[in-house]
Formats: C-alpha cells, sequence, structure tokens
C-alpha cells in the first residue's frame, strides 16, 4: 500500500491498451487496489477534486479502476460497458493526468457496467448523469483514450482556474439529449 505518482498527459502508459487481470483475487491485484485507494486519497487532498484511479494513471497497465464516492467505495476488475442508453449530455472532464485543464466532452448519459469485485464475483452497476460519465472515462483510460481525445464543439478546452472564475460547478454536467446518429 503506498501512494504512487499519477502519470501525466505525455506519459507513453497512458496511451496503451490495458491486460486482462487473470486473478482477481491475486495478491497482486490487491496490490494495486490498495496503491489506487492510498493514490486517490492524496490526490483529492492536493488537488480538491477526483472520485477515481484507473490503473494506468499509476503506471500499472491492468483493468482495474478504483472509485469512492463519499463514504462508497467500489474497486472494479475489468470492468467493461455492456449497453448505452439513447440519450448522451456534454460534460466539462477533469483527469489527474491534465488536473490544470477542463475538457468539454459527448458521453452517454446512461451506461450498463459489468466488472468483478475483488472477491471474483460478477457485479453489475445501471449508472446515469455524472456517475455515467465517470465510468466511461476510466473505462477510457484502460484502453489508452483519454478525455483530450473526445474533446466536443467549438473551444472545447479551457484552464480550470478560468472556467470557474465563470461558471458554476454546477454547469459541469449539461441536460440529456437524444443521441444524434
Amino acid at each position: 500500500m503506498a501512494v504512487r505518482r499519477i502519470r501525466l498527459l505525455g506519459d507513453p502508459i497512458l496511451r496503451k491498451r490495458c491486460e486482462r487481470v487473470q486473478d482477481p483475487k491475486s495478491a497482486a491485484t490487491r496490490l494495486v487496489a490498495d496503491d489506487l485507494r492510498d493514490t486517490l486519497r492524496a490526490a483529492k487532498e492536493k488537488y480538491k477534486m477526483g472520485r477515481a484511479l484507473a490503473a494506468p494513471q499509476i503506471g500499472a497497465p491492468v483493468r482495474i479502476v478504483f472509485v469512492q464516492i463519499d463514504k462508497q467505495r467500489w474497486t472494479m476488475i475489468n470492468p467493461e460497458i455492456t449497453d448505452v442508453g439513447p440519450d448522451d449530455f456534454l460534460v466539462w472532464d477533469d483527469c489527474f493526468c491534465f488536473p490544470n485543464l477542463l475538457v468539454r466532452v459527448t458521453r452517454a448519459y446512461q451506461v450498463t457496467l459489468g466488472y468483478t469485485d475483488l472477491k471474483g464475483k460478477q457485479r453489475t452497476l445501471q449508472l446515469q448523469g455524472p456517475m455515467a460519465e465517470l465510468l466511461q472515462h476510466e473505462v477510457d483510460h484502460l484502453d489508452g483514450i483519454l478525455a483530450l481525445d473526445r474533446a466536443s464543439g467549438l473551444d472545447p478546452f479551457a484552464l480550470r482556474s478560468e472556467w470557474e472564475k465563470l461558471y458554476d460547478r454546477s454547469a459541469r454536467h449539461g441536460p440529456p439529449q437524444p443521441r444524434e446518429v
């Protein structure tokens, strides 16, 4: 259990597709999960943001995501989005890999996510709104995709400090809209 260095934009590990975890109950899996937990706690204190970390963000090219919101936590092994709803929404996304930048992206408003927990049990979550957006962001990390790759619309980038001067935090997530085909 350790606080690991969060890899920043430009680090090649962030662009690699991560390997599936073969044994969710292994000591190696538990070690990565514990390091994700400890690193997220430290990053939240430092940056005053954050709800999740994916393993490549701490240099581990495996398909593990750790989420903590308030007192709820999930360690997701081999998470996969299995379905998306009909609506999308605009989000000003942030990331520990480029903590001073916000990126406007379009995400599915509802998703179904399947994963394995640390005990090896298959789980399914139905998510919507900010939680759906969060898990799409984290699964993208496991595939070597960054929010920057999904920039949407004109002028999709903003420095966090400038955006926060102009907008209320509630403006980070737009309303759901039917997906354009």
